[in-house]
């Protein structure tokens, strides 16, 4: 299943590579039997480095690579020769990577920027050669200073989707369908719940060359805060989405306390996201004739724009992409 390709999770164990040790000679050649000191310098370990790139898209190439160790670096020579620095281990992620340690928890950074470069985990110093340490009373200073060790830390990287507007709902509300007609994301579709199981990124073409991304999130459910359904696994990718498109089905029981249970969701999770910009559309309303949809409009949030959609019909579908349009740029 393509879908089991998305991966937005990993664990991994990095080692940075020890620095050289720094060199203790002294100069020599065939008219200087006794000459000072002159070994060089230790190379630096290599780095594990996070490289954003916008060719990539999951954490899939990181899942089975459990271990990840940089070179160590070369010791120094002599006539002040320094050593090779170790071999830097790239790792290319997706933009909206989350390096956190996976003991404390506490997030390093995160990747926003394609070919952004960020240190993961350092490489050990190389040591200073012994020509670091002459004086004018200690002119054959015979040591030099070991290599740094390496570390080796388990990282925890966490994928946070980046797209301009974030589609949150529950399970079979639309989100997949709309999705599908508004750009050309085939995301699966089916009359049950959970049929998305990963997000599902799109790009939405807007009046000409203007475009914006759309996210296909996993269906909320009630206490998803909390873990339940799909959890904290899903709610992240929302934190990253510069606005929040409601969907809600017009066959709803109650549309104010679904709304209300999606909001109280995002509050438990994150407070902060209750200050994105927020659009509320009522789906598949094929189904409904105006009549119903005036009597329906006194039903609804009075603290949210509204739309009556339906992705079927294409009924006030680019109305819609103008809302979108109007809040991602205001």
């Amino acid at each position: 299943m393509a879908d089991s390709n998305f991966v937005d999770y990993v664990k991994i164990c990095c080692r940075s590579g020890k620095g050289g040790a720094g060199s203790m000679h002294f100069h020599r050649d065939k008219f200087t039997a006794k000459g000072g000191p002159d070994g060089g310098d230790g190379g630096r370990g290599g780095h594990i480095i996070l490289r954003g790139s916008k060719d990539v898209w999951t954490l899939l190439h990181l899942k089975y690579r459990k271990h990840v160790i940089a070179e160590e670096g070369e010791s120094g020579g002599s006539a002040l020769k320094s050593g090779a620095q170790g071999e830097d281990e790239i790792l290319l992620v997706p933009l909206g990577t989350v390096a956190k340690d996976a003991e404390t928890g506490e997030v390093h950074f995160e990747i926003t920027e394609d070919g952004e470069e960020r240190i993961l985990v350092p490489g050990g110093r190389g040591g200073q050669g012994n020509n670091h340490f002459k004086t004018a009373t200690r002119q054959t200073p015979k040591f030099a200073q070991p290599g740094e060790p390496g570390r080796e830390e388990w990282k925890i990287l966490e994928l946070k989707v980046l797209a301009d507007v974030g589609l949150v709902g529950f399970p079979n509300a639309g989100k997949s369908t709309l999705l599908s007609v508004v750009s050309a994301a085939k995301p699966e579709i089916a009359d049950y719940p959970f049929t998305t199981l990963v997000p599902h990124l799109g790009m939405v073409r807007y009046r000409g060359d203007r475009s914006f991304v759309m996210a296909d999130i996993p269906g909320i459910i009630e206490g998803a805060a909390e873990g339940r359904g799909l959890g904290h696994r899903f709610l992240r990718h929302i934190e990253r989405n510069s606005s929040l498109l409601f969907m809600i089905a017009c066959d709803a029981a109650d549309i104010k306390k679904e709304y209300k249970i999606l909001v109280n969701e995002l509050k438990k999770y994150n407070p902060e996201l209750l200050h994105k910009k927020r659009l509320l559309a009522i789906t598949k309303c094929d189904m409904l004739d105006e009549q119903m949809m005036n009597e329906m409009k006194a039903l609804l949030p009075k603290d949210i724009p509204s739309i009556f959609i339906s992705s079927v019909s294409g009924f006030n579908v680019d109305r819609l992409k103008d809302m979108i349009w109007d809040q991602i740029n205001n």
